[in-house]
């Protein structure tokens, strides 16, 4: 018999608890699904501000004068034109335009790169990149080095303000800066994967108790709550970004996700790049689209989409939108069913629910 490994716990599982969080297991992670309730808490990060653990995200560095070099191979957006303090949204790819991951690209200095990668797929991806390893690069894992919080919604830089040394007017969105959070040295991007404003702070781990407790306390009369995965999920749902094993995964492209302005044709050679310029020439026969239930009832993962009486897809997210009030989701439908407007049905159960695609994000906060 083989046994299990157990879950692993971040440095602010006791944090949780203490807060009421329900703790379920995540990517082989014991983390938080919810404290106060997701309503409430998707609401607060809508309206206030929302304080997240997300230490289990997996941190490697790429460093020295091949790292470029390297990362302009594996990914299809353009490293080169990354500067230092800068981020970029990009994807881990294989040579088939498909998704090994899709991740953060740091870039701290001229040769050192941080990438920020999903849990789940962590040791996966840390392979991956292995076994393509060119040129003179040292390739680390730190992800034990850091704890993670994100702090998100129209109050958190308000609120991050009084607690941090850095002037944070000045860090627009995908940028970042080295500084101390409640005395205690930090990463601050301007950074989040909930639609809204917001930083994410990389702490050593020891660290990360204190910053939560300051950080909750800063932020207690203005609306602050502790947030757990579900609302992290509705919130992402509705902002309509893409969740590895839902929307991408390595049957899916950049192009077929609706991800095509990360694929920078321009820059040269990279993995994939073959097929993803024949999809941006000659188009893909599916898509990703968005669609709101105008029935009863709410589509969840896997779920059958159907048009004419037939499947042409499956739901790849699903749930009721606390900020629409209304049951809304994302599939991958044949092109000629894409267009804003058009009618499919979900399979909930037993029943044929009627729902309409619409335009994506559903969400779009307010600038």
């Amino acid at each position: 018999m083989i046994a299990e490994t157990p879950a692993k716990r971040t440095p602010l599982y006791e944090s949780h608890l203490a807060a009421g969080g329900k703790i379920v297991d995540f990517a082989g992670w014991q983390l938080p699904v919810q404290y106060s309730g997701l309503m409430e808490e998707h609401r607060a990060v809508r309206t206030a501000a929302g304080l997240f653990d997300v230490s289990h995200m997996g941190e490697f560095r790429i460093s020295g004068p091949g790292a470029e070099a390297l990362l302009q191979q594996l990914t299809p957006n353009d490293v080169a034109k990354l500067q230092p303090g800068r981020v970029h949204y990009s994807g881990l790819l294989t040579e088939r335009g498909t998704y090994v991951d899709d991740l953060l690209v740091y870039r701290l200095a001229s040769d050192d790169f941080m990438l920020v990668v999903n849990a789940a797929n962590s040791a996966k991806d840390l392979a991956w990149i292995e076994d393509h390893r060119a040129g003179d690069v040292l390739i680390e894992d730190l992800s034990d080095q850091f704890a993670l919080l994100a702090l998100q919604g129209p109050k958190a830089e308000e609120i991050l303000a009084e607690l941090s040394d850095v002037d944070l007017q000045p860090i627009r969105y995908y940028r970042f800066e080295m500084g101390e959070v409640a005395g205690h040295r930090a990463l601050i991007s301007r950074t989040g994967y909930t639609g809204e404003d917001g930083f994410e702070l990389y702490l050593a781990p020891a660290d990360a108790p204190a910053v939560w407790d300051r950080l909750l306390t800063r932020g207690g009369d203005q609306g602050l709550l502790p947030a757990g995965l579900g609302a992290r999920d509705t919130l992402r749902l509705e902002a309509a970004m893409a969740l590895y094993g839902h929307e991408i995964d390595d049957s899916t492209t950049p192009i077929e996700a609706g991800l095509d302005w990360v694929v920078k044709l321009a820059k040269g050679d990279f993995l994939g790049r073959e097929i993803l310029a024949a999809q941006k020439q000659e188009g893909t026969e599916r898509k990703l689209v968005g669609f709101a239930v105008t029935g009863r009832g709410i589509a969840r993962q896997g779920y059958e989409v159907l048009a004419d009486d037939a499947e042409v897809g499956r739901v790849t997210s699903g749930s009721f939108s606390p900020t629409l009030e209304k049951a809304i989701g994302m599939a991958y439908v044949p092109v000629a069913l894409a267009d804003p407007g058009t009618e499919i049905q979900i399979r909930v159960r037993k029943n044929l629910v009627p729902a309409m695609v619409v335009p994506l994000p559903f969400y779009k906060r307010d600038k």
